[in-house]
């Protein structure tokens, strides 16, 4: 708790310290730097602890003599790396995938460095070799012809941690190989069609295989994490899903980002521009689009607005020609960017993962982190249980991965979407002090930018701190309105500035949960400890 209040005291003070400074400076010569009913308590079985078996284990009609102790439902990144991960532990796991062939999407192609510590955590940090994957050391801004450089706070880690950003696909094909590669796991393509439900408890699953063969499997738990388009998660959780904006994506070839081995993202007007490399010879482009409707791409009015609307937009002059080629070829993809918070209903025999239990804007690119932290505090949960045949006692003590996992979601969520409503334009003048300030503190390099980087990367996922330097940016922005004298007018901005900032932050605090994120100590399930064998 010392920590926590000296961080807070030292976050705001950054804040005085920021606008001090700018008093220090020469007023023509303005720094311009380049830029979720636990169930009813009742005795577990005592049985013998869960061992791997031989070879793998096939799928029967109607059949319980071969089940699995884990069902997952859905290969994707957070599906594979469970699979991996549990069968790693012993367990018998099966996974049903809709489609086992290779993705092809225009998101999840960045992972921050606290995201692959998940990953060497897991023991699947090889998933990221032989797929032309690039490493990401920070991130570059742009901002009216200005720019600036803010780079992880790596000093402390091994030369291999850094992000890494590739291909999606190759990817999640790399850990699905790893996973099929366990005897005791089994993936197999199908459609889940529906959760089997026995007075309340969920015993397995429904699909319907590749060939149309309608299959029933049984486990005593199921993990659900068929993604964004889940249609089995209604049962699970309380699904409250906004979509704030739409991402455009191409490809970019033949070109060198201006900061080789960064992000790139530049304050557009309406909203946000990104690119960062996929592999190393091609980077991605992603146009953010405010709202659920984007242009036509069949009519042509995708690509009008593309060159006419966001080439003129696109800050680094060595991208503009290759931006203009990609619109040129056609490959234009959309995807809607959805956030949704974490709002379980605990249910015996089954647990959500994975973005079909909470996502958050892909601005950040934290939503892998998060999968992969869930995921270790998940399998650290599991590892005491050599018995997982009593769903209800299982489910009641499993309360406490929604605590548990709180540090890390809640600190990666609320930045996401706070990021992204500073980071979008706004005809509201407080809202453009509040924008301006956020690249100005940036760009002041030191502290000012390795705390909320760090927090972006997933280094640090304190929520507190998060907050303090979030008031700290409105503080220095209240600042430069200020100084060198404060007008009525001014003063006015000023105090709407803290108003929108507050308005910002504190909705996504309340959706996150105020006790869980910051007090989760005084949460009953955050002391649950293992059922007696």
């Amino acid at each position: 708790m010392d920590q926590y209040v000296w961080e807070t005291i030292l976050a705001v003070a950054l804040g005085f310290v920021a606008v001090y400074g700018i008093l220090a400076r020469n007023a023509n010569a303005r720094r311009k730097s380049f830029g979720k009913g636990g169930a009813e308590d009742r005795e577990p079985r005592a049985t013998a602890a869960t061992t791997p078996i031989d070879g793998i284990f096939r799928s029967k009609n109607n059949d319980a003599s071969d089940d699995a102790d884990v069902i997952i439902v859905g290969a994707g990144v957070a599906g594979a790396a469970l699979a991996h991960t549990l069968g790693k532990d012993g367990r018998r796991v099966y996974v049903v995938e809709r489609d086992l062939s290779e993705p092809d999407r225009i998101v999840g192609e960045l992972l921050q460095p606290g995201g692959y510590l998940k990953l060497i955590e897991l023991g699947l940090e090889d998933c990221v070799e032989g797929i032309d994957a690039q490493r990401v050391f920070g991130y570059a801004l742009f901002k009216d012809g200005k720019r600036t450089r803010v780079a992880y706070p790596l000093e402390k880690f091994d030369s291999d941690v850094s992000g890494r950003s590739f291909h999606n696909g190759r990817f999640i094909q790399r850990m699905r190989e790893k996973a099929a590669s366990l005897p005791n796991v089994r993936l197999e393509q199908g459609t889940v069609t529906s959760l089997l439900e026995e007075k309340g408890v969920i015993r397995g699953v429904q699909y319907k295989t590749k060939s149309g063969e309608e299959l029933i499997k049984y486990a005593p738990l199921t993990v659900v994490c068929d993604g964004c388009f889940s249609n089995l998660r209604r049962s699970l959780c309380d699904p409250k899903v906004d979509v704030p904006s739409c991402f455009v994506g191409l490809v970019l070839e033949n070109c060198q980002l201006p900061f080789a081995d960064h992000g790139h993202v530049v304050l557009a007007d309406p909203s946000p521009i990104l690119f960062y490399p996929i592999s190393s010879t091609e980077v991605r482009c992603l146009v953010d689009v405010p709202g659920q409707k984007v242009p036509s791409i069949s009519n042509g009015e995708m690509a009008k607005y593309l060159k006419t609307t966001v080439a003129p937009q696109v800050v680094p002059l060595e991208l503009h020609d290759a931006f203009i080629a990609a619109v040129d070829k056609g490959n234009i993809r959309t995807m809607p960017n959805r956030s949704m918070p974490a709002a379980p209903h605990p249910t015996p025999g089954a647990l959500l993962l994975g973005d079909a239990f909470n996502m958050r804007h892909p601005l950040t690119g934290g939503g892998m982190t998060v999968a992969l932290s869930d995921i270790v505090v998940l399998r650290d949960l599991l590892r005491p249980l050599g018995d997982l045949n009593d769903p209800p006692t299982l489910c009641k003590y499993l309360e406490s991965f929604y605590t548990l996992r709180k540090p890390v979601s809640a600190t990666i969520n609320t930045l996401a979407g706070a990021l992204y409503k500073v980071f979008c334009s706004s005809s509201d003048q407080a809202r453009k002090e509040m924008r301006q300030a956020c690249f100005d503190y940036l760009s002041l390099g030191g502290v000012f930018s390795n705390g909320p980087v760090s927090l972006l990367s997933g280094l640090n996922p304190r929520p507190l701190s998060l907050v303090c330097h979030f008031f700290a940016v409105a503080i220095y922005g209240v600042g430069r309105l200020l100084l060198p004298f404060p007008t009525p007018k001014r003063m006015w901005i000023g105090a709407r500035l803290i108003s929108s900032a507050s308005g910002i932050i504190f909705p996504i605090i309340k959706a996150e949960g105020v006790r869980q994120m910051f007090f989760p100590v005084t949460v009953p399930a955050y002391y649950r400890a293992p059922p007696a064998k």
